[in-house]
C-alpha cells in the first residue's frame, strides 16, 4: 500500500475575522483553521498560497507536517473553500490526526493497465466510482487505491470488496461498482447509430443503485471536509 507523502507547511498565527482573512488574500496567503479530538480551541493561522497550490496539485491523500508558532502537527487537509468565479483558494481546514483516533476521509482510485477487453475485443472502459470513503488510524491512511485491470474481459467489474483495505473499514457499499468494461455496441443502447457516453454511464449506474437497492440500504454520503469537531471558518 502507498503511503501518502507528508507535505512541511509553516503557519503564522491570525486573527479571526473577514477583514483580516481579505488582507491576508491581497499577500498571497490562505486564512485556515486547525482543529482536531485533542485540541481544545480551534487555532487560527494562514499559509502560503503556493504551499497550498502544491499540495492541491497532488491527486492523492494530503498529509502535513504543520507548524505554527513553534509547534509542530500531524494533520489531515480536511476541506478547502473556493471562490465560484476564480477557483482560487479562499479557506482551508487541516485536521490533526491523533496515533490511536480513527479518522473518516475519501481515498483516490488510481486504475492500473489496460483490460484485456479493451485491447482484444474493442470494448470500453468506463470508471464509476474514482473516490472510495474509508475509516482508518492514521497510520493505516493509503495514498491512493491502486486496481489492476489489465484482466478485465468485455462484461467484467470490480467492486468496493476487491480494493486492498488490510486495517481499514470501508464506509461504501462493498458491493458498489468501480469500473467495467462495455462491449463495441451495446444491444440496448445503440439501437441508433449515435449515443453519447453520458447515455450509457448512466445506464450503468441505474444498473448499479438497483443492485444495491436489493440488499442493504448503502450508507450516506459523507464529505471529506466533514469531521466530528465543530470547525471555524474564519
Amino acid at each position: 500500500m502507498k503511503k501518502p507523502e507528508i507535505f512541511k507547511l509553516e503557519g503564522e498565527p491570525r486573527e479571526a475575522g473577514s477583514k483580516t482573512a481579505d488582507q491576508l488574500r491581497e499577500e498571497l496567503r490562505i486564512p485556515a483553521v486547525l482543529y482536531g479530538p485533542n485540541v481544545k480551541e480551534n487555532v487560527h493561522f494562514s499559509i502560503l498560497e503556493s504551499d497550498l497550490e502544491k499540495i492541491l496539485s497532488v491527486s492523492q491523500t494530503k498529509l502535513q507536517e504543520l507548524s505554527i508558532d513553534g509547534t509542530t502537527y500531524n494533520t489531515l487537509l480536511k476541506n478547502v473553500e473556493f471562490d465560484p468565479v476564480s477557483d482560487r483558494a479562499l479557506h482551508a481546514d487541516f485536521y490533526v490526526l491523533e496515533p490511536k483516533v480513527r479518522v473518516k476521509l475519501r481515498v483516490p482510485i488510481r486504475l492500473v493497465g489496460t483490460p484485456k477487453g479493451v485491447t482484444d475485443g474493442g470494448g470500453r472502459i468506463f470508471q464509476t466510482l474514482r473516490i472510495v470513503r474509508i475509516n482508518v488510524l492514521p497510520e493505516k491512511i493509503p495514498a491512493v487505491f491502486e486496481l489492476d485491470v489489465s484482466n478485465l474481459d468485455i462484461g467484467d467489474s470490480l467492486h468496493v470488496s476487491e480494493l486492498d483495505m488490510e486495517g481499514i473499514d470501508p464506509l461504501d457499499d462493498p458491493r458498489r461498482t468501480i469500473v467495467t468494461v462495455a462491449p463495441p455496441k451495446s444491444e440496448k443502447l445503440f439501437e441508433s447509430s449515435i449515443v453519447s457516453e453520458e447515455e450509457l454511464e448512466e445506464e450503468l449506474v441505474e444498473g448499479e443503485e438497483a443492485e444495491v437497492a436489493e440488499g442493504e440500504e448503502a450508507a450516506g454520503e459523507e464529505g471529506e471536509g466533514e469531521s466530528e469537531a465543530e470547525e471555524s471558518k474564519e
